[in-house]
């Protein structure tokens, strides 16, 4: 399976030639804040199964865990594209609204539930965490 994607502006495109490992709706106030609506959809993919043109910039966030990540981002358009995590070395957690394709798009599960937005009803069976599981 190949995967492509791209910001807004199309500074930044990337493709992936690999199965996404995970799955998931993060509701953290971070998550919220850096997309701008109630959740963030991502997808978690093999870092050296990324090709990709054009330059992200990165913001070093702390996780409502504690956890640093690293959020890249278009400087250009300011589209997310995925984040980096110290505690997953090997995937890259790829934003799923940059994908060109999102209709395989299905979250496995949702986490930090704790923060959710009281009117998202999601109409999914997937497992919900009051915070990321371990």
């Amino acid at each position: 399976m190949t995967l492509t994607g791209q910001c807004l502006c199309g500074q930044y495109s990337y493709s992936v030639d690999a199965e996404p490992v995970m799955t998931m709706a993060c509701h953290c106030k971070n998550c919220q804040r850096q997309s701008g609506s109630a959740f963030s959809t991502n997808i978690g993919v093999p870092r050296s199964a990324i090709t990709s043109k054009g330059s992200l910039k990165t913001y070093i966030d702390t996780a409502d865990s504690g956890n640093k990540l690293e959020r890249q981002f278009c400087g250009d358009c300011g589209s997310p594209i995925y984040s980096l995590v110290p505690s997953l070395p090997d995937i890259a957690i790829i934003k799923a609204g940059t994908l060109d394709d999102t209709s395989r798009v299905v979250p496995q599960a949702h986490i930090w539930c704790k923060s959710s937005q009281k009117w998202v009803d999601d109409g999914q069976d997937a497992p919900r965490f009051s915070e990321s599981p371990s």
